[in-house]
C-alpha cells in the first residue's frame, strides 16, 4: 500500500469518526432537552395534627390554562377556607408549616386569584358546607406544569380561616388544616 492511499484511508476513516460523533452528540442533546409533559397533576390532601380534612385536588391542562378541581372533607362545618399552593412540597411538619410561603416565583404581592398582582399560588378560598364539604372547580391562567409558575412538587393547603386577599402576605387564613404534593396523575 502506497503513503497516498494510507493517507486518503485514513483521511475517510476520521470523515466516518467525526459523522458518527457529531450524530451521536445530536442524539443526545435530543434526548436530554426532552422535557416530560404531562396533562393531569394530582394532590392527595392529608390532615395536619389534630385535624380531620382529608381529599384530592387534580389539575388539568386546558387552551384556556389549568383547570383545578378540588373534592374536600373534614373541614367541619359551613365557612370559606384559604386554599393555596404553597413554595414547597414537604408536609412532614405537623402542622404543615414544612410546605413553607405561598408559591410566587415572582415575588408578587398576595391577592385574590382574579387579580393582575398576586402570588401564582394564590387560589382564594374553598366553601365548605354544613356537612364540612367543599368543591371547587375552575380554571387558572397563571398556574402551569412546566417553567417559571410550574406546580409539580409544590404543597396545596387548605386553612383554618378566610383568605381576605388584602393581609400580607397569606391573606390572614389562619391555621394549615391540610397538606398535600402536587405529583404526576395517573392516567389511563
Amino acid at each position: 500500500m502506497n503513503k497516498l492511499s494510507i493517507v486518503v484511508s485514513l483521511v475517510l476513516f476520521a470523515g466516518i469518526l467525526t459523522g458518527c460523533t457529531a450524530q451521536q452528540e445530536t442524539e443526545m442533546e435530543e434526548t436530554v432537552t426532552e422535557e416530560p409533559s404531562f396533562d393531569e397533576l394530582v394532590a392527595v390532601i392529608h390532615p395536619t395534627e389534630g385535624n380531620e380534612v382529608e381529599g384530592v385536588v387534580t389539575f388539568s391542562r386546558t387552551d384556556e390554562g389549568i383547570r383545578v378541581v378540588a373534592d374536600v372533607e373534614g373541614l367541619g362545618g359551613m365557612g370559606r377556607h384559604g386554599f393555596h399552593i404553597h413554595q414547597y412540597g414537604d408536609c412532614t411538619a405537623p402542622d404543615g408549616t414544612s410546605a413553607g410561603g405561598h408559591f410566587s416565583p415572582r415575588e408578587m404581592p398576595h391577592g385574590a386569584p382574579t387579580a393582575d398582582e398576586r402570588h401564582v399560588g394564590d387560589l382564594g378560598n374553598l366553601t365548605s358546607n354544613e356537612d364540612g364539604e367543599a368543591d371547587l372547580d375552575f380554571v387558572d391562567p397563571v398556574l402551569s406544569f412546566d417553567g417559571e409558575n410550574s406546580i409539580l412538587g409544590r404543597g396545596v393547603i387548605i386553612h383554618a380561616g378566610e383568605d381576605d386577599f388584602e393581609s400580607q402576605p397569606t391573606g390572614d387564613a389562619g391555621s394549615r388544616l391540610g397538606c398535600g404534593v402536587i405529583g404526576v396523575a395517573q392516567t389511563e
